[in-house]
């Protein structure tokens, strides 16, 4: 698949979760170009504040592969990661993020913070504002209508 077919994939999960009432954001991660696992936001339906894609779409990979390392893997997300979420994506080792969205509020990738750029064992190759303008419309239209 290619790069506008994975992060594609990503926009549908975050619409899926806007319409069940979560913030809109979703991730895939691929390995070989193959989606090997998918997350969306959950918070809301789990009531568990650690329920946000990346951290979902992590999960489901590490099961998928049978390994807490997710070396060779790429995770494309259409909100840039928040500080537990870069975290988890350093811990996890993935190879690259690509991101859509920025998030001035709690981006941990160039917004508020790169925790990639600190000297930490992994860091992760960053791709940001890829397809931005449709990753950032889903969460604007999101928040219009939950904030009239």
């Amino acid at each position: 698949m290619t790069s506008r077919e994975l992060m594609t994939r990503a926009v549908k999960l975050a619409r899926e979760a806007g319409e069940q009432g979560e913030v809109p954001v979703g991730a895939v991660i691929a390995k070989n170009g193959e989606i090997i696992a998918e997350g969306k936001n959950t918070r809301e339906r789990d009531k568990n504040a650690l329920g946000h894609a990346e951290i979902n779409a992590i999960n489901n990979a590490c099961k998928s592969l049978g390994s807490w390392r997710l070396r060779g893997c790429v995770m494309y997300v259409t909100l840039e990661p928040c500080p537990m979420c870069a975290g988890a994506i350093i811990n996890s080792r993935i190879d690259k993020v690509v991101y859509g969205a920025y998030d001035l509020k709690a981006g941990s990738a160039d917004s508020v913070i790169n925790l990639f750029s600190y000297p930490y064992n992994h860091k992760p190759e960053i791709q940001a504002g890829f397809m931005e303008n449709e990753c950032k419309e889903l969460l604007t239209e999101f928040f219009k209508k939950l904030r009239p």
